[in-house]
């Protein structure tokens, strides 16, 4: 048993260290504390900030805590979209979430998004062969949003694929920053938006999907919610974005796993060998683990609430640690140490690694897309695995100050060549 605490939040207000200190702001302020909850405001909002598996049952409890009006509007503005799953909560949330659900049912889905990937990067690499530097971010991106598209069901000309790049990329990139990434970030969304809003309305017209076996177009257009009503083109278009962004959005586990291997380059033959995926798996894993990705995510306390001994009031924004959880030396050894072997005999417990966050897919808030984000990253490690090149003097620094983060220059290298 725990005593009860009656704490309220202090009047200092932690949003310029967290934006100055970026990653390592909640994890350090948790070794503060030797990792009881911290208390703190951000906004001016008061905050509890929480960590480890206890804390990640208390979190995804929906009882304990909502996303309804957690995410601020800049967030929804950038990163989620307005009416977005993310911000549902009950039968609301469960309806649309099986939406992404049956998209990806049988490991089928995910396959064959994973097929696309690498299709697209086999194309791609053929381009590269002149010896011309290549910032593999970059073309990460492009690759991710071809694959992503072909597998939706959206067409676009070549020009308009790497504008879905650039701008889902500029969503992630902004969405946690005030100033021109923030802007940035908005225009980007506004733009995509709009196009997805003209797509599911043209297929609206052509008649109503008959069976649940059409794209992921089809399926989010003629998709109804808790309430039997059609989503509107707006929020049907939100939704079709998130499930393009996030897929883009693996272009940072791919600059990650880039520089992975160019550290530490023994990794390159095991996955040269890999027949069965199983190191490239445990390698995503662990490149999914040890790199920086999401900081932490929020909800409201939905009433008066109790954590082991500390009182949490209705409406406080709770904080779940992701990041230093990843990090901490009590759930891992030697948490700093890059290590696919972690994950080579097994696949990582339900709530034991949370870089995309944790709980149930199915009936929480845990991301519906991890499964695409593992599957696309063992494709995509594999791929580099198999690519001899140079790579030239460069800043490959990855700053944790900055949300998100990636080596600066985007990895860049050179006479790529196919073994």
């Amino acid at each position: 048993m725990h005593p009860i605490k009656t704490a309220s939040a202090p009047w200092t207000d932690s949003t310029l260290p967290l934006l100055a200190a970026g990653y390592a702001w909640l994890p350090d302020r948790m070794r503060a504390t030797d990792g009881e909850p911290v208390r703190t405001r951000l906004l001016g909002r008061p905050v509890i900030a929480l960590r480890g598996p206890e804390a990640i049952g208390f979190f995804y409890d929906e009882r304990h805590v909502k996303r309804t009006a957690a995410l601020p509007g800049p967030v929804l503005d950038t990163l989620f979209g307005r009416g977005a799953v993310h911000t549902l909560d009950g039968d609301a949330h469960r309806v649309r979430k099986a939406m992404f659900l049956a998209l990806l049912k049988d490991g089928a889905g995910v396959s064959a998004l994973a097929e696309h990937v690498a299709q697209q990067w086999a194309k791609a690499s053929t381009e590269w062969q002149d010896g011309r530097d290549v910032v593999l971010f970059d073309e990460a991106a492009v690759i991710l949003a071809r694959a992503v598209c072909a597998w939706v069901g959206v067409e676009r000309s070549d020009e308009a694929y790497r504008r879905v790049a650039e701008d889902c990329v500029a969503m992630v990139d902004g969405f946690a920053t005030p100033g021109p990434r923030h802007w940035r970030a908005r225009a980007a969304r506004k733009r995509q938006e709009e196009a997805l809003v003209a797509e599911i309305c043209t297929i609206r017209e052509g008649g109503e999907l008959v069976s649940d076996s059409g794209t992921a177009l089809e399926v989010v257009a003629w998709h109804r919610d808790a309430d039997g009503r059609l989503l509107d083109p707006h929020t049907a278009a939100v939704e079709l974005l998130n499930i393009i962004r996030p897929t883009v959005a693996i272009a940072w586990f791919a600059a990650f796993a880039a520089h992975a291997l160019h550290r530490w380059p023994a990794h390159r033959e095991p996955l040269r060998k890999d027949t069965g995926s199983r190191y490239a798996r445990a390698f995503a894993h662990e490149v999914r683990r040890f790199y920086p990705f999401a900081p932490f995510v929020g909800g409201l306390a939905v009433s008066d609430l109790t954590w082991r001994g500390e009182n949490i009031a209705k409406d406080t924004l709770v904080l779940l640690d992701l990041y230093g959880h990843d990090h901490d030396p009590g759930l891992w050894d030697s948490p700093y140490r890059f290590d696919p072997q972690r994950f080579t005999d097994r696949e990582p417990g339900a709530d034991e690694l949370i870089p995309q966050g944790g709980g149930d897919p199915a009936r929480g808030h845990r991301c519906p897309g991890e499964d695409i984000t593992v599957a696309v990253l063992s494709t995509l490690v594999t791929q580099l695995a198999d690519l001899d090149f140079e790579v030239p003097d460069q800043d490959l620094t990855i700053p944790l100050s900055r949300v998100p983060t990636r080596p600066r220059s985007g990895f860049v290298f050179r006479a790529v060549r196919e073994r």
